[in-house]
């Protein structure tokens, strides 16, 4: 039954996102080459488990920060350790190039956008040239901000950046990752503003992989968590029938590690490793996410 409810899942998905691409109202624009020379100063706003670790490894590469976080204790931290602290969204986009924003959900990114002392609260003209998301977030959400962003101007132009743009970057790692500097960036924009950032986003991974316009390093990020929680529920079933049959749940993960059935999910959940328990978590919501998704495109494709 969760196989099939999953698959069912699987097809609505799939009609969501090719209708939001079709319907997309963000159109193409002519190739330029952009030069990631004037990222001096770097806005971070999300200092939880995953966007504290990659503020870290930033400030470790050599770029000047200036970061926001809801938490005051947290802002103390960053503020002892010499960093400079804002207390709102505007005031860090004031202050920086390029802004980066590691969010729970949805509302909380378009509450940071647009929000009262927003991101683009200082109405058409801004200081940062790009924008960067790394929160796991819908596309339909991602992509109406990349045009938000672009119908803005910039305070200061600088060499080929006319107008402020956006990439989509959420990733995949953990918080092991995070720590360590390997996590995966799935990056969705124009190809040139990718390459551009490709040495700041490799500051704090390893793997930066560009997915196609706007919104579509959210899509790919869905299609990594739908995948992976499939693969973890297909284990489940696995584990609850070898177990009705008399084999033990120890038994059958050693099977399954050293055969066909090997997995990512059998190595770090049934195997115990450090960050199960958080992905685990991280499954449930995003199997959420799915379902609120696929509910919303079965409206849009009628």
């Amino acid at each position: 039954m969760a196989m099939m409810k999953m698959k069912i899942y699987g097809y609505r998905l799939r009609a969501l996102l090719s209708t939001s691409l079709s319907s997309s109202p963000f159109h193409s624009v002519p190739s330029r080459t952009f030069s990631s020379s004037s990222f001096e100063n770097v806005g971070f706003i999300g200092l939880g488990n995953m966007g504290s670790r990659m503020a870290n490894n930033l400030l470790k590469a050599g770029y000047k920060m200036t970061v926001h976080d809801v938490n005051c204790n947290v802002m103390k931290k960053y503020s002892d350790m010499g960093v400079s602290t804002k207390q709102t969204p505007s005031e860090v986009a004031e202050a920086s190039d390029v802004v980066i924003t590691m969010l729970p959900s949805s509302s909380h990114v378009l509450n940071v956008y647009n929000g009262p002392d927003g991101l683009l609260q200082g109405g058409d003209l801004l200081t940062p040239q790009l924008f960067i998301d790394s929160s796991t977030i819908d596309p339909q959400t991602s992509r109406k901000l990349a045009v938000s962003v672009s119908n803005c101007i910039l305070k200061e132009k600088k060499e080929n950046w006319e107008n402020p743009v956006m990439l989509d970057a959420p990733v995949s790692g953990g918080v092991v990752a995070a720590e360590a500097g390997s996590l995966t960036f799935m990056v969705g924009g124009s190809e040139d503003v990718y390459l551009a950032a490709k040495s700041l986003l490799l500051s704090m991974g390893k793997n930066a992989i560009f997915c196609g316009g706007p919104g579509n390093g959210s899509v790919a990020k869905i299609c990594n968590n739908l995948a992976m929680a499939i693969s973890m529920l297909g284990l489940s079933e696995a584990l609850a029938l070898g177990q009705s049959l008399g084999i033990t749940a120890s038994t059958l993960t050693k099977i399954f590690n050293s055969s066909s059935a090997r997995c990512w999910s059998s190595c770090f959940l049934l195997g115990r490793k450090s960050g199960g328990g958080e992905r685990v978590r991280e499954s449930l919501i995003h199997i959420y996410m799915f379902s609120r998704a696929c509910e919303a495109g079965l409206v849009l494709s009628r």
